[in-house]
């Protein structure tokens, strides 16, 4: 299925969607460790710290930073690889479970007021 938006529209149902989390006082999330967040829960694992910083195009310390803190928030765990103990392992939690859930229904939720 395929919608068309003009850009005032999907800038206003971003600006609705992060203004939804704002107000439900979840985790604040950066850019980067929001698209670090969907990367491991839309896409199929495994996720390493050396995957992710090459797939964004940024740094392994960038990834470790972002990590730390959604690890914090226990949105994320993180594990070494037992085959390669060089790699670092990226894993999923129910908490970071339901954060992106309630992240997709609220852009549900925002995209059924758009107007026509």
């Amino acid at each position: 299925m395929s919608i068309a938006l003009r850009a005032s529209q999907a800038l206003g149902l971003w600006h609705d969607v992060m203004l939804d989390l704002v107000r439900d006082g979840a985790a604040d999330l950066s850019a980067r460790q929001t698209v670090i967040l969907l990367t491991v829960y839309l896409e199929q694992p495994p996720h390493t710290v050396r995957g992710l910083a090459k797939k964004l195009g940024v740094t392994k310390p960038a990834i470790t930073r972002a990590l730390d803190t959604m690890g914090k928030r226990q949105l994320l765990t993180r594990r070494r690889d037992e085959n390669d103990r060089r790699n670092v392992i990226i894993q999923r939690t129910v908490e970071g479970a339901l954060y992106v859930e309630r992240l997709g229904d609220s852009v549900i939720a925002r995209a059924k007021n758009l107007p026509a």
